[in-house]
């Protein structure tokens, strides 16, 4: 990056270890010297403050995203609530900063007025800095800001731990010209991020198609096709059988959670939860243990080759499995995640149909539904229909299935791989202007052409 942008002429120590130096004319000073205001806040009392209506954003933590701009909220305040002080207004151009979870120091701008919960801590600029600096500047504070932070035992960034945190102070003319630099480059790279998720979303379509294609008519385009006697599968290979999932197979339920122990004779041992069991893989780096019963062990216990399904959850688990191969042992399965033990076909083949689209659209024409959430019960999988070609035409589609996903899970992989290195990329750009590494007071936005080429290069 140094042989791209031109450095400042003279530097100084800042004083501050992670900052290092800065250029000689700037300061480096605690945020509140540089705000009207820092504040947190809060939960309406009242619920008939809220409202479906887009009046008021009313921001919280799972409305961030990896955009600068927060514009859009999942829940609103009324104007009713504002104007009584239930609800605590900030001004726009403000900068809001999640203060405590999972995505402590996550910052994003705020165009407009807004509320927000007590999870947000709240800057508002003042005369001598803008808030899109502030929002570049803070960004690139994620981990102060959690060090800061885990001096209290649950990790909160409060508004007096945000008050001290230290930023480097330009004179606000160069603060206009590193925004200007920093709205205009970063909107780059975020438009070549979005054209490699819009290319990963794309190849995991074409992998779907594929797979469903070859589940269903098999490698051979000639040949005679028959009905498959299930309206939305359509026609199959003449012969193939079309077979119910319980005449192939047997289920295990899983054992539920919650039984009282209390004085009686207990063993530990790990057990999958939903979260384990993935679409096509197992996640195995968090598994729980459970007490149970010693006699209660053979009767979970998974079997090598088993096939596990999750009943439901968010509608992308609903039937989502795996096989097991005996990676833990011994282990046991939840209520929640069935375990299917295949009989006349491989455990393989019914992962890759219970992955395929016919599959998942079984799964979703018979859950139960409610809000945002799908069930499936032991029942409605037991009578999953099955498409089943002959053993050596099996092993074929799943051996020509394999190389098709190695192909697809490498394009995917090259494309996130991308993603992380144009993410690194924006990163390390906006902390080199915001701590004085870079000087961009002479930038001007590149010709067409130029920024063309400057887009291959990052891609490449």
């Amino acid at each position: 990056m140094s042989s791209k942008y031109k450095a400042y002429a003279e530097y100084k120590d800042s004083g501050v270890e992670w900052l290092g130096e800065i250029p000689g004319h700037w300061d480096v000073l605690p945020i509140k010297y540089l705000s009207k205001s820092i504040g947190t806040g809060g939960t309406p009392k009242h619920e008939s403050s809220f409202t479906d209506e887009q009046e008021l954003n009313w921001f919280t933590p799972s409305d961030f995203s990896n955009h600068m701009n927060l514009t859009v909220s999942s829940k609103y305040v009324t104007t009713e609530s504002v104007n009584s002080g239930d609800a605590k207004v900030f001004a726009s151009g403000s900068v809001a900063v999640i203060g405590i979870g999972a995505t402590l120091g996550k910052v994003s701008y705020c165009p407009t007025v807004f509320s927000c919960n007590q999870q947000i801590n709240v800057v508002t600029p003042g005369n001598n800095v803008s808030g899109k600096y502030l929002v570049f500047a803070l960004s690139v504070q994620t981990e102060q800001m959690k060090q800061v932070s885990n001096a209290s035992t649950i990790g909160i960034m409060n508004q007096e731990k945000m008050k001290n945190l230290l930023i480097c102070s330009p004179p606000l003319k160069e603060i206009d010209h590193i925004d200007t630099f920093l709205d205009h480059e970063t909107a780059k790279i975020d438009t070549l991020i979005e054209e490699q998720k819009t290319l990963i979303r794309l190849l995991q379509e074409k992998r779907q198609a594929v797979i469903s294609h070859a589940v269903t008519k098999g490698l051979n385009p000639d040949a005679p096709m028959k009905d498959s006697g299930v309206e939305w599968l359509g026609e199959v290979p003449e012969h193939w059988v079309v077979r119910r999932l319980k005449h192939v197979a047997s289920h295990q339920a899983g054992i539920p959670k919650g039984k009282d122990l209390t004085g009686k004779v207990t063993i530990e041992v790990p057990m999958l939860r939903v979260a384990n069991v993935q679409d096509g893989y197992l996640k195995l780096d968090d598994v729980h243990n459970i007490h149970i019963e010693p006699n209660q062990l053979e009767r979970f216990v998974l079997k090598k080759g088993d096939v596990l399904m999750n009943e439901g959850g968010d509608n992308d688990k609903l039937g989502r499995g795996a096989v097991w191969s005996g990676e833990i042992e011994p282990c046991i399965h939840q209520n929640h995640v069935h375990a299917i033990r295949p009989r006349d076909i491989e455990p393989e083949w019914l992962e890759i149909l219970i992955a395929s689209s016919y599959a998942k659209f079984h799964f979703y024409r018979v859950a139960k539904q409610s809000t945002n959430l799908a069930s499936i019960s032991s029942s409605n999988i037991k009578e999953t229909p099955l498409v089943i070609p002959p053993k050596e035409e099996r092993m074929a589609i799943m051996h020509y299935l394999r190389g098709v996903m190695r192909k697809y899970d490498a394009m995917e992989t090259h494309g996130e791989k991308q993603i992380q290195l144009l993410q690194e990329r924006r990163t390390a750009l906006i902390s080199a202007a915001v701590t004085g590494k870079i000087d961009v007071r002479d930038w001007t936005p590149p010709a067409p052409q130029q920024e063309q080429q400057q887009e291959m290069a990052l891609c490449n």
